[in-house]
């Protein structure tokens, strides 16, 4: 362990999901986690409009053998995600999960990690710097796992525990589908072990479950990012998938999902738009205000007259006072300029 991981490292949180604004989400949805693990510092709600809300927050997940096509398109967002403030949630694995992490680091924004390992068992290990800087820079590292020595912590979906020769998952010790796991007082277990094969499924609720959106980059047919976004359905919240090559065998999973009613990706205002719907109003109301104004007086006037309705050029000149001769050049110049267009018989709509 480097001395700058053992640093930031140093100190690990544990809370409720209620007890915190930005993991509080965590309490609606299903098997939710009775405690949570973290080190760094969880996003703080923020200020607008003279109101406090939770920060916007998308979760970015795909394959983790993407192509140079993911991995452009999950930098690119999560890029732009930071830049707005917007906090990118991933898993911290090989190929997307990371790429997502790093481009929101490198636009300076928050990012937070969440692990299907314990709280202090990075995986992969060679993942260790990028952890350190998600923390480093303000985000979080989080698991619903508790750290080895901790051996009262209770039982979470993905571990088991063994009485003598037997082995007992979660699942059987749950009550009454409550996801409260019994560890038996008057029966000390004997040693207590981490499934990978479900603990990382398992984790995947809970990067959808912080999410206000979920953007699957790339997936193979059958994938873990799928999971993710199946979760999300369940919960609510909206799922995007990135379309993709139909002979790659890396969007099969976006392209399935599509199909079954996912959004398709293709850009980062597709979410910067459902992230923040009134600024996205305000500027289509500019860029219409902006085609109401010519380059000049004259323009102007013509353009509000097509924008109020009219079509026909007598209409146009008739509200407007212009002559033909103004009228004439004055519409063919909009029209090179890209303003107008021409509808034949001398009737004209804003392009």
């Amino acid at each position: 362990m480097s001395t700058l991981f053992s640093h930031f490292f140093s100190k690990i949180n544990q809370i409720a999901p209620q007890e915190e604004d930005f993991t509080e989400v965590l309490s609606a949805i299903a098997l939710t986690p009775k405690t949570l693990y973290f080190r760094g510092k969880l996003p703080e709600n923020v200020s607008k409009n003279g109101k406090t809300c939770r920060p916007k927050t998308v979760a970015i997940v795909g394959s983790r053998h993407n192509t140079r096509y993911g991995q452009e398109v999950a930098y690119k967002l999560a890029y732009e995600l930071g830049k707005r403030d917007v906090v990118v949630v991933s898993g911290l694995a090989y190929g997307i999960d990371t790429v997502a992490h790093k481009g929101c680091l490198a636009a300076h924004g928050t990012t937070i990690a969440v692990l299907g390992t314990r709280i202090d068992h990075i995986y992969p290990r060679n993942h260790v710097k990028v952890a350190e800087e998600i923390v480093r820079t303000g985000g979080a590292v989080i698991s619903e796992y508790a750290p080895g020595d901790m051996t009262d912590a209770p039982l979470a979906p993905g571990e088991a525990i063994r009485y003598g020769e037997k082995w007992v998952s979660f699942e059987k010790l749950s009550e009454n589908n409550s996801g409260q796991a019994v560890l038996f007082p008057d029966r000390p277990y004997d040693e207590r072990r981490l499934e990978p094969k479900f603990s990382f499924l398992w984790r995947n609720r809970l990067i959808s479950g912080l999410s206000d959106i979920v953007v699957v980059v790339e997936a193979a047919e059958k994938s873990g990012s799928l999971n993710t976004a199946s979760h999300a359905l369940e919960q609510g919240r909206t799922v995007y998938a990135v379309p993709g090559n139909i002979t790659n065998p890396y969007s099969q999973g976006c392209n399935k999902l599509i199909r079954q009613g996912a959004l398709p990706y293709t850009e980062p205002d597709d979410i910067l738009r459902e992230l923040f719907p009134e600024e996205y109003v305000e500027k289509q109301r500019q860029l219409r205000r902006n085609k109401l104004v010519g380059d000049t007086d004259v323009e102007t006037l013509v353009l509000q007259a097509v924008a109020e309705g009219y079509r026909s050029g007598d209409k146009i000149m008739a509200v407007t006072k212009l002559p033909p001769e103004v009228f004439n050049q004055t519409v063919t110049l909009l029209e090179i300029k890209g303003r107008l267009q021409a509808l034949g018989m001398n009737n004209w709509g804003l392009a």
